[in-house]
């Protein structure tokens, strides 16, 4: 059956250069213009990401820029993307500074510990490019281990908090990459911003603060951990000042160096030494697991939606099979026509989405390692097939996955792992026109909960 774990991509990622989940509370301003004119209650105690409120949504005419836009999850990141923008800077440049101060300020989120996919839109040349910056498994993980010494599947928690679940971080790899294909400026300037909030500090937010007091059980159970998070024993409070002097210290190593420290150097030990030491629940993680790790180029996945072509991040993701089907499935319904506040159209999406989400339980995994029917998942025909069951008055009483055609035969179940909200979500447009839009994790909120190197 498709498995993630260990596949290719390891559970959670380190927490120290730390963060996963995107519902900012601020969304609503974390939006800079140029120019501008539900988790199962069975599930609930495993969320990712615990919730917290969220700002109401301006009912206002949508924000429209003349020359470029940058929307991340936190207004501090946004403004260092806005100012490299502003320098000529193109949307490469900007996820760098983006990216390295979410780093700081939404730890529960992403960061240099975790992993990443980036899709680029080149506006001269109209080519689509994505690269898999996703973590990777230890060289020496096998099939055992997440199982206990009695070969029982481990329960979540156990799993994931400590060293254990910490794959290879990809997001450091991901940026440096990015920025020698398409960057414009310098790379060193870009974590300006960054490292300023880290040395004097920044203000934590409301939301830091209530995902910090939230989870102050197991982020208590590593000293550099509780040290940074848990001062004196009690939880950071919104309208405290926060700084990372070792955060800046790493930041710095990575405009002076690129990526060699972190990969091969004396950051690549420490983090290794971090895993492999982590009390109750020690990782695999290598020194030779990092320095051969490397940023893929992947095909990026289109599916034809009426007169679009609707194209993203391809396997090892899910995230464009999966919108590539409900929108083929729907193709041949008048939704516009139904209008937003139609039952029958939200029964249809709904229909729709749990199709897809049928086939991806079934088929769609890491194509490195599983055989996939990618083509075949948004082949029209097949889709046709899907859509005629959506013909009735009524929601399906039940959905199963599909048969898409396939380059070879092979059997396969469904997969069982936990599907739960997380991650961060950038998306830039430069004054050139080209468009970036990653999507940033350390899987779960916190990750690992291990803290090293800021």
């Amino acid at each position: 059956m498709p498995h993630r774990l260990p596949v290719r991509v390891a559970g959670a990622l380190l927490a120290g250069l730390m963060t996963s989940s995107a519902m900012a509370q601020q969304a609503a301003d974390a939006v800079s213009p140029e120019s501008a004119s539900t988790v199962p209650a069975a599930f609930e105690n495993l969320s990712p990401e615990a919730t917290a409120a969220l700002a109401a949504k301006s009912a206002g005419e949508p924000v429209k820029a003349k020359d470029w836009m940058i929307a991340a999850a936190n207004p501090l990141a946004v403004e260092a993307g806005a100012k490299i923008l502003k320098a000529g800077g193109s949307a490469a440049d900007a996820m760098v500074a983006v990216q390295a101060v979410l780093g700081l300020v939404e730890p529960q989120s992403s960061g240099l510990g975790g992993g990443a996919f980036l899709v680029w839109y080149d506006a001269q040349t109209g080519e689509l490019t994505t690269l898999d910056g996703r973590e990777t498994a230890p060289q020496e993980a096998d099939p055992t281990y997440f199982q206990d010494a009695a070969g029982e599947p481990l329960k979540f928690w156990d799993a994931v908090v400590g060293g254990r679940s910490v794959g290879t971080p990809g997001t450091p790899k991901l940026m440096e990459a990015a920025h020698q294909r398409w960057g414009k400026l310098e790379w060193a300037p870009l974590f300006k911003d960054a490292i300023a909030l880290a040395d004097g500090g920044f203000t934590v937010s409301p939301r830091l603060a209530s995902l910090v007091a939230g989870d102050a059980e197991r982020l208590g159970r590593f000293d550099a951990t509780k040290a940074y998070f848990l001062p004196g024993g009690e939880p950071i409070k919104a309208g405290d000042t926060l700084r990372n002097q070792d955060y800046a210290a790493t930041l710095n190593s990575l405009a002076d160096n690129g990526t060699k420290d972190f990969y091969e150097g004396l950051i690549a030990t420490d983090i290794v030494d971090t895993v492999r030491g982590a009390p109750g629940n020690p990782g695999l993680l290598s020194t030779t697991d990092l320095k051969i790790y490397d940023v893929k180029e992947r095909k990026a996945v289109c599916a034809d939606y009426r007169d679009r072509k609707v194209c993203g991040m391809g396997p090892p993701s899910s995230g464009a099979l999966t919108v590539g089907q409900i929108l083929g499935t729907l193709d041949g319904y008048d939704l516009a026509k139904l209008g937003p506040k139609s039952a029958d159209a939200w029964r249809l999406i709904g229909d729709a989405s749990r199709l897809a989400f049928a086939d991806r339980g079934r088929y769609m995994a890491d194509s490195d390692f599983v055989p996939m029917p990618t083509k075949g998942l948004v082949d029209p025909a097949y889709l046709k097939t899907r859509s005629d069951l959506l013909k009735g008055d009524d929601a399906l009483p039940e959905v199963a996955p599909g048969t898409p055609p396939w380059d070879h035969a092979l059997l396969m179940a469904d997969d069982e792992s936990i599907e739960l909200p997380s991650t961060s979500h950038i998306s830039i447009v430069d004054a050139d026109g080209n468009a970036l839009s990653m999507t940033t994790t350390i899987e779960n909120g916190f990750g690992s909960r291990l803290f090293v190197r800021g």
